[in-house]
């Protein structure tokens, strides 16, 4: 039967894909009613992306080939603890539970950066008031065919 390491496993060896064919150590996979649904591993460095990181890549892959934006039926593992870009990727997404092996300590312990995601604000975030982004809200939001998620 197949079990949550089991589906962490097939992470593991998307990560020691990527490690193969030159890229970073990281490697996710989505499944569905026990399913693999969509496997992918860090392309940040060969895609010149810096959001290809394997959660993020996973899911927009799961996505097309669900045909939704929604995969709260879904389960993602990965094969690092998800930097916060691609935890929050994974929220709007709607998938509630996610299996990880290693934790970002042990991505700190490598070199990746990604204890200052979790620590500080690394960005300067400005607000500039403009009233007609406002009112290009408002439009979307009176629209009767409009899709929130």
């Amino acid at each position: 039967m197949k079990n949550h390491i089991y589906f962490l496993q097939k992470a593991v060896q998307e990560s020691a894909h990527s490690v193969r064919v030159g890229c970073s150590p990281f490697g996710a996979v989505i499944v569905k009613d026990g399913n693999v649904i969509a496997k992918a591993h860090n392309q940040v460095v060969s895609h010149q992306d810096p959001t290809a990181h394997a959660e993020v890549s996973c899911i927009r892959k799961a996505c097309r080939k669900l045909k939704t934006h929604d995969l709260s039926n879904c389960v993602l593992y990965t094969s690092c603890e998800p930097c916060p870009m691609c935890l929050n990727a994974a929220k709007w997404a709607n998938i509630t539970q996610i299996f990880y092996a290693a934790s970002r300590d042990d991505a700190d312990a490598i070199g990746f950066r990604d204890r200052v995601f979790y620590e500080e604000t690394v960005v300067s975030l400005n607000h500039l008031d403009l009233k007609e982004a406002r009112e290009i809200m408002d439009a979307w939001f009176a629209k009767a065919d409009k899709k929130p998620y």
